[in-house]
């Protein structure tokens, strides 16, 4: 029998227990020094999985000074795996059969099974285009996946690819020509064309005939019409049923703008498509077909069966802006490449995630196979919008249980659902997240904040029970996991306020953390920084504590008044007040160096921030900045009411959707805030893509108002302090348009002590070292100049 315990992780037990190294005073952190190249502070370790025997740990890094990566083995001294070994190693990504005795995986585009008693190797495919959708067969035997639109077999007995569907987006040539009035006069008068036709005709049948019954034919294509495009596809394992969601051809895609690039290598201007805005390409609506591959019967799938399928709940909105009501179903989409549709392990069951294309409901529903209708199961409906994270679900090994996340309490909870009986595995006022499940379906384990917010751990929920217990202790920086193949022991990426995702190991069960990497530079290690401390800065509107991070000297001059400086995080739905490595590892350096100047300085989760339940995400909806600016505003009395913040001298910056409260902090406020820089800023959210801007404030034909209310540009007049706009000019996210429309809004309206500060060769995240410094530069300029007086 085989040991669970673990070779690797035996001889590393030193090197978790190694004294920490002693932090020794620092040189002041320099602007120059906190903008650089990061591989300064030493490059993470990234993409980390199991070897398939449980007893290794592999991980790729980035070297110092280039974009290559390596792969390495862990260890007391980690080793590079020579080229020559790579194609010996597992991926991230393993699947496993029901016995735990296999595994597949895709490595570079292949795809490969690996025997779990013996090791053996074995190599699927290669070179064939898009592998995807991998899974075992229902009894075990063969290896099916996809590949663009053709579905495959693999026999482990003759091992043979063989095709098992073959989808085609087209008329099948074969089909009776549409009705024609001359075509069928000339088949009555014409003898000949007539008699040409019927031994085609017959020749096409005894083809066909000769075809299904000879086992080493591949299938017959199985057309759709041309007049759809297929999405996705995804095969029963039992081989008999597949599940296809298709589109509408030709749909209107909207019209794109261009994006000059001004500094290339041709030494001309060259021009690349943008992105189309908001409300002028809506998301095509899906429909979804089942195919009996016996027959290859192809039978549409209603969505007439949802509840609430009918109600429009933007109606209103609708009628008063005079626009065509909907008639009959909402228009849904399902999740692309197959994440929309679960099948069970023997094949007996489907289910399907289906969304409105209004965002506001979310419906889980399996599928009647013989009558080829959809069952609801679940139904998660928001007045605002259904969150896209926390969708996971599929089934339990039993076949039988339906397992899925939901925000129904208001928190992301883990459920069950059988025969019609839904239980809540989990229950709290936090978020479970990133679902893995043993293999004999008894626990759950998940990504969970139950402490507070910010601190995250992996816990384990019983099946039995619900009893949820935390099964790390990483001080709450846990940011991903992986059970090993034997499930005794899980890989942990972690990381703190100053070190970067660094990988360790803890059993399931408990028991010693094991540290495999630091990979932090000597240099960096040494430095001491200035600890943010998470704090909960109480709200005035009712919205429960603002959890905050905050940076402040150590010793406080009782007599002084401190300048105050407010960060604002990007993305609108992020978490940055957390025990994690941030993502704005640079902007905290900066927040460093502010407080040697004399600052103090609060980074705020404000409303929307990610973490905080389904209430605080969707505060925004229909009034995007606003709630946030809220939450600014009492972030600048706390400090000035608890930690001798000087009210007259208030700064704000933040990029992307911090540059956008950037603005509003400036315009909707500009009594608080004496100056701000808006970095990479959305200006005007007419403008912004689609996917996200619709589900905070509908389409502006339906809803302007929302609109209006939420575009900085409406509020330039009020502008009274210093501004500062840096945005790169090939950004393809927030495009540099809305500086330049915010820039010439500020010049119409003869606005002084604004400038524009524009970088050619950036997108949305900057990546020269350069850039980077000249951007801050300008914003601790700005705040030495204006907030110091």
């Amino acid at each position: 029998m085989r040991l669970p315990v673990l070779t690797l992780l035996t001889a590393l037990s030193a090197l978790s227990t190694l004294p920490a190294h002693a932090a020794t005073p620092a040189t002041p952190i320099t602007l120059d020094q906190a903008m650089a190249n990061p591989d300064w502070i030493g490059t993470p370790a990234e993409q980390a999985w199991w070897r398939w025997d449980s007893k290794q740990v592999f991980y790729r890094q980035k070297r110092i000074g280039s974009p290559l990566r390596d792969t390495y083995q862990a260890g007391v001294t980690p080793r590079i795996v020579a080229d020559a070994e790579l194609g010996t190693l597992d991926s991230a990504a393993v699947i496993y059969n029901r016995e735990r005795t296999r595994s597949l995986f895709l490595r570079n585009g292949d795809l490969f099974e690996r025997d779990l008693k013996s090791g053996a190797l074995i190599q699927i495919s290669r070179g064939m285009a898009g592998v995807a959708n991998v899974q075992f067969s229902s009894d075990g035997s063969k290896v099916q996946y996809r590949s663009g639109a053709d579905w495959y077999s693999w026999n482990r007995l003759d091992r043979i690819n063989a095709p098992v569907a073959l989808l085609r987006a087209s008329k099948d040539p074969a089909a009776a020509p549409d009705d024609d009035s001359m075509r069928t006069l000339q088949l009555r008068l014409i003898t000949t064309l007539k008699r040409q036709k019927d031994d085609r005709d017959a020749n096409r049948a005894k083809a066909e005939q000769e075809r299904s019954a000879d086992a080493s034919r591949a299938p017959l294509p199985i057309y759709l019409g041309d007049k759809i495009v297929i999405d996705s596809s995804v095969l029963s394992p039992d081989g008999r049923y597949l599940l296809v969601v298709t589109a509408p051809k030709g749909s209107e895609k909207g019209r794109i703008g261009k994006m000059p690039r001004y500094v290339t290598e041709s030494g001309y201007e060259e021009f690349d498509d943008q992105r189309t805005r908001v409300g002028r390409n809506m998301p095509t609506p899906n429909l979804l077909k089942l195919i009996d591959l016996r027959t290859n019967k192809v039978v549409d799938v209603p969505f007439d069966t949802l509840p609430g399928i009918t109600t429009d709940p933007l109606a209103a909105m609708r009628s008063a802006q005079k626009l065509d009501a909907i008639k009959g179903n909402r228009p849904l989409r399902i999740a692309d490449d197959g994440d929309g549709i679960h099948w069970n392990a023997n094949g007996t069951q489907a289910a399907v995630m289906l969304r409105s294309i209004d965002n506001k409901d979310r419906w889980i529903a399996t599928v009647d196979l013989a009558a080829a209708k959809l069952k609801a199961a679940h139904r998660l409906t928001d007045v605002a919008w259904v969150n896209y994270d926390n969708s996971e679900f599929g089934w339990l090994p039993d076949n039988n249980t339906l397992w899925f996340l939901s925000e129904e309490t208001g928190y992301s909870q883990l459920y069950t659902l059988n025969d019609g009986h839904q239980r809540a595995l989990t229950t709290g006022n936090w978020e479970a997240s990133d679902i893995t499940w043993s293999s004999d379906g008894s626990t759950a384990y998940m990504l969970c904040n139950r402490a507070t917010p910010g601190v995250y751990e992996v816990c384990a929920a019983s099946i039995k029970d619900g009893a949820t217990k935390e099964v790390t202790a990483f001080d709450g920086g846990v940011e991903r996991f992986a059970v090993s193949p034997d499930q005794s022991t899980l890989l942990v990426q972690y990381s703190s306020a100053y070190m970067p995702s660094q990988l360790a190991t803890v059993a399931v069960r408990g028991g010693t953390t094991v540290k495999l990497t630091d990979t932090r530079s000597a240099a960096f290690k040494a430095r001491s920084w200035v600890q943010p401390e998470i704090v909960a800065v109480p709200s005035t509107h009712g919205a429960g504590p603002i959890w905050a991070k905050l940076y402040r000297p150590a010793q406080m001059n009782a007599s002084k008044k401190y300048p105050v400086v407010m960060f604002v995080h990007g993305a609108g739905y992020l978490q940055n007040v957390t025990k994690r490595y941030p993502v704005y590892f640079r902007e905290q350096m900066f927040h460093n160096l502010l407080v040697q100047q004399g600052y103090i300085v609060l980074d705020m989760d404000y409303r929307a921030s990610k973490g905080y339940g389904a209430k605080w995400r969707t505060a925004i909806y229909r009034q995007m900045g606003h709630p946030e600016l809220d939450d600014y505003l009492d972030g600048v009395n706390w400090m000035v009411a608890n930690h001798q913040g000087d009210a007259k001298n208030v700064g704000i910056y933040g990029g992307s959707y911090g540059g956008f409260m950037t603005f509003m902090g400036l315009m909707r406020a500009p009594d608080v805030f004496k100056s701000g820089a808006a970095l990479r800023p959305v200006s005007d959210w007419t403008t912004y893509n689609h996917e996200y801007t619709a589900n905070i404030l509908n389409t502006p034909d339906v809803d302007p108002e929302a609109y209006k209310v939420s575009s900085p540009i409406e509020f330039a007049e009020n502008l009274k302090g210093h501004l500062l706009i840096a945005h790169g000019m090939i950004d393809d996210n927030v495009f540099y348009q809305d500086s330049v429309r915010m820039s010439q809004r500020l010049i119409e309206l003869k606005k002084d002590n604004w400038e524009l500060a524009s970088y050619p060769l950036e997108r949305h995240g900057f990546v020269q070292p350069e850039s980077w410094y000249d951007e801050y530069r300008r914003i601790n300029q700005l705040f030495e100049r204006t907030l110091k007086n």
